[in-house]
């Protein structure tokens, strides 16, 4: 099994590098010289002049800090949070002190060929200085309350995984154990092919909730585990694969499959007595991938009696959104003679 791909996010701060941190920060510094602007009098003479004129100010530092920020990504991330946040906050008061020096020079003294006085400057720099105080302050704030808000998620979402993972369900374990028993009488080779498939099972039970590997590894884990169904349900398990549609580079959490197998054989195939088919089919389209699982369950009127962990699928919701964000979604759809449903992901590589 290769290496699963481990995501970073250690750093409140975002890599300011990217086009989407970069068009947040433009959007939002607009938006200050706007409100900056319908602050002036209500007599002021040229209301379009003053928002040009604190647009072009305002972006300016703004761009200036997260070109900085940028170049010393790889800095903060070998820092601690408060120190990163500390340096963060001077870096920003000191490129905002030196472009307002600038911008005094360059757009009050030359054009007019003469110096204002001394107190106009000094009022100059404490306006600007304080806005960039209290938007920096705000800002760094935002981002580190964000940011332990996404770790807390992240840390439920982990608790509820590893606690699902660590309790195997007992049904299963024992019914694996009986399986490899009457294999081991009758025919060796498979009851030694069983525990291998078992202990593949366990092996991505251990793997970090968040980790990523590629989702021809998760169909090989299916695979596994419906090994170890099929000796015991026999003919009863039918399985039909449609999936050649979907990449198999895709990247997924372990373990994000197999348990929707699991219940649609739990709570589905193996309740009738004649058994059913699942089928399993993948979409691809518009760099998203579905894959669907639709498995035959018994009227409604045969109450299910099996007492399996019922909150197997609320918590691979959970994994996805805590990796892929609104771009995921778990859906159910079910009828009196079918249940289905339909897992959503965007596609994303190594």
């Amino acid at each position: 099994m290769p290496k699963p791909n481990k995501q970073d996010n250690t750093s409140f701060l975002p890599n300011f590098c990217s086009v989407d941190v970069l068009f947040i920060v433009v959007l939002s510094a607009e938006l200050l010289a706007i409100v900056l602007s319908l602050t002036l009098p209500i007599y002021s003479r040229d209301i379009l002049f003053d928002l040009a004129m604190n647009s072009l100010f305002i972006q300016w530092i703004s761009l200036s800090c997260v070109g900085l920020l940028c170049i010393l990504r790889r800095y903060f991330a070998t820092l601690s949070e408060r120190k990163a946040a500390t340096i963060s906050y001077l870096l920003i008061l000191l490129v905002s002190f030196i472009i307002s020096e600038l911008a005094w020079w360059s757009l009050y003294v030359y054009p007019n060929a003469m110096i204002p006085t001394q107190d106009f400057h000094k009022l100059f720099l404490l306006r600007t200085m304080g806005i960039s105080a209290i938007v920096g302050a705000i800002v760094l704030r935002y981002l580190y309350v964000q940011h332990q808000w996404r770790k807390n998620i992240e840390a439920v979402a982990s608790s509820r995984y590893q606690a699902l993972q660590s309790r195997i369900r007992p049904h299963f374990l024992f019914n694996c154990m009986n399986t490899i028993a009457s294999l081991t009488r009758k025919s060796p080779e498979l009851a030694e092919q069983s525990v291998e498939d078992l202990a593949d099972l366990f092996r991505a039970s251990l793997l970090e909730p968040t980790e990523l590997y590629k989702i021809s590894e998760e169909w090989k884990l299916c695979q596994h585990y419906l090994r170890i169904e099929k000796h015991r349900l026999g003919e009863r398990l039918n399985i039909e694969w449609d999936i050649d549609a979907l990449p198999e580079d895709t990247l997924l959490p372990p373990l994000s499959l197999q348990p929707l197998l699991e219940n649609a054989i739990y709570h589905g195939v193996e309740r009738l007595t004649e058994g059913g088919t699942i089928v399993v089919k993948g979409e691809f389209s518009d760099n998203i991938i579905s894959i669907i699982f639709t498995n035959p369950i018994p009227p409604a009127h045969i109450e299910d009696t099996h007492q399996g962990n019922k909150h197997a699928q609320e918590n691979i919701r959970q994994r996805l959104e805590t990796i892929f964000g609104n771009e995921s979604h778990l859906l159910i759809n079910n009828t009196d003679e079918q249940y289905q449903v339909t897992l959503t992901i965007p596609y994303q590589t190594l």
